[in-house]
């Protein structure tokens, strides 16, 4: 449910807010289905559980419908583009917006691929509460010539045209509804050292919409949640290598007062 225009969120209520909806997914342990690629499945999985929620990864035409109806929420990510994901992919989506479930949508790499473009514009139709990309993905999604352009104001009236929140991710990652923006100033360069971080940004962003139904404020605190991690484990590895164990810990030990008191989000 979108919070009415007259909501003013300030930066503090925005990291509380990131506070709480890590709380509720610890506690709520929602269950998160992914359609995803397979370079980012064990990642992807590993992420969920360490922030507190279950992950499933079936594609199987005879039961994707089966675990999408007992998820609390989807991701759809195109990062491999088979056939068979595809076909899942909109099978789950179908159940998903029958049964009320929220869903995300991570277009990967539309921007190298027109088919893969026109099946990602194919389910953006389908409404996801939630659609986290790139500039790159989000200039080939929205039909601006330049990514660089992809600022706050393109963001607007994308966002409000198609009735969902854009999650635009990058050095600073910005956050819009078609009414309010949040930036979020989070994050290591290690980030981009490591394959399918995007990906595991996106199934946060499911797991926070499972258990916060403003998706404004569900992908904000998502991508807060993984920014703050990401510093945290940057700081304490070698290299890429050792990153990915460290910001799954920092994800898994991450309390609310270093949530509050380190998220730069406004």
């Amino acid at each position: 449910m979108r919070a009415p225009p007259s909501d003013r969120t300030t930066t503090f209520d925005l990291s509380s807010i990131a506070a709480d909806v890590l709380e509720r997914i610890r506690a709520r342990r929602p269950r998160v289905h992914c359609i995803t690629n397979a370079v980012a499945q064990t990642f992807t999985a590993n992420m969920l559980l360490a922030a507190g929620a279950v992950p499933s990864m079936t594609i199987a035409r005879k039961e994707v419908r089966a675990f999408a109806a007992r998820a609390d929420a989807l991701l759809v990510n195109l990062g491999t583009f088979d056939p068979e994901r595809q076909q899942a992919s909109l099978a789950a989506v179908a159940v998903a917006n029958k049964g009320g479930i929220p869903w995300v949508l991570d277009p990967v790499f539309i921007e190298r691929s027109p088919p893969r473009a026109a099946f990602a514009k194919k389910l953006l139709a389908r409404k996801p509460r939630a659609l986290r990309l790139n500039a790159a993905e989000f200039a080939a999604l929205s039909g601006i010539k330049d990514s660089k352009a992809a600022d706050g104001v393109a963001l607007a009236p994308f966002a409000k045209a198609r009735k969902t929140v854009v999650g635009l991710t990058g050095a600073q990652d910005l956050i819009h509804d078609g009414e309010r923006l949040a930036t979020v100033a989070n994050g290591d360069p290690l980030m981009a050292r490591v394959t399918a971080m995007g990906c595991v940004a996106s199934a946060l962003v499911a797991a926070a919409l499972a258990v916060e139904p403003d998706a404004w404020k569900a992908t904000a605190a998502a991508l807060t949640i993984i920014g703050v991690a990401g510093e945290i484990g940057a700081a304490r590895a070698r290299g890429p290598g050792s990153f990915v164990p460290e910001i799954l810990d920092a994800v898994y030990g991450l309390d609310r007062a270093t949530l509050i008191e380190r998220a730069k989000v406004n």
